[in-house]
């Protein structure tokens, strides 16, 4: 009960920060990252934000959560999901392919509050949706003003930082007295346009609007529970590299995993390096 209570206070605070609150700018990121099959994926990501606050987050998951929201919602996501990815042999056998619907892969969702300090992380880590603060004076840059780069047609200085286990490199327009940027960097005199770091983690901005937009706060908020970064890290590491006994164990034993390629021939199942695969690799400290 005491938890419960204290997740509402928590939740009652960042809704009364957001409520009505109005992004100025919106800014579309690549996010390019390395996968568990030694790919490069990138995935599209979106920043709002104001002067004193922003929210970062995968458009295509909003839409499905703001849907999810409400039993009504709920109903008309299963019927898209139907229509896309369900599919009736002529015996009347049922197949589902979700692959062919919309479906929610990015669980990433980050606010970030000037006035507060902080900033709040909600994403899922093995199984099990959570959320952590952290505050925003854990980044420190450095302004190099004589490296300069033109992003967007506007010109950009950068900074340099390490942060959570990686050296990132940062590209700000002071241009637009924004301090956010994709992710969780910020604290520059200005919007980050770009970002990379060791390894092969970059952001990378397509887009940049002006727009009214509100930044709305995190939908069913009572579904995460609050975790500590590193330890939600770490379970995450262990639920890739052990997903087959764990899935076993969820099913009596009587279970196994498989894994394909794209064109479906068999293959191992992936290991999951944070060396390699995490963007804050600091857990393992």
């Amino acid at each position: 009960m005491n938890r419960i209570i204290t997740f509402l206070i928590f939740f009652l605070i960042v809704l009364l920060a957001f409520a009505q609150e109005k992004a100025d700018i919106a800014v579309s990121y690549d996010y390019t990252y390395p996968t568990t099959r030694d790919k490069i994926q990138t995935t599209p990501m979106t920043l709002l934000a104001s002067h004193d606050r922003s929210k970062y987050f995968n458009s295509l998951s909003l839409w499905i959560d703001s849907l999810k929201s409400t039993p009504e919602g709920k109903a008309q996501y299963m019927e898209i999901l139907k229509q896309s990815c369900l599919t009736i042999e002529p015996d009347g056998t049922m197949s589902w392919d979700l692959r062919k619907g919309p479906t929610k892969t990015v669980y990433t969702y980050i606010f970030t509050d000037n006035d507060a300090a902080l900033l709040t992380v909600y994403g899922k880590w093995g199984d099990d949706l959570g959320f952590y603060t952290e505050p925003l004076a854990e980044i420190e840059w450095n302004i190099i003003s004589d490296s300069t780069a033109t992003m967007l047609g506007y010109e950009c200085i950068l900074a340099e930082t390490d942060y959570h286990g990686r050296h990132w490199k940062a590209w700000f327009t002071p241009e637009i007295p924004v301090c956010f940027g994709p992710w969780k960097l910020r604290g520059l005199p200005g919007l980050i346009l770009k970002a990379t770091c060791d390894g092969a983690f970059s952001f990378t901005a397509t887009g940049l609007e002006s727009t009214d937009r509100e930044m709305t706060t995190i939908y069913s908020p009572a579904d995460y529970e609050r975790v500590d970064r590193k330890k939600a890290q770490a379970q995450h590491e262990y639920h890739v590299n052990n997903a087959e006994a764990i899935f076993k164990a969820q099913n009596g034993g009587n279970a196994t995993l498989t894994y394909q390629d794209d064109e479906g021939n068999p293959i191992d199942a992936p290991v999951y390096n944070p060396a390699k695969h995490s963007i804050e690799p600091d857990y393992k400290n």
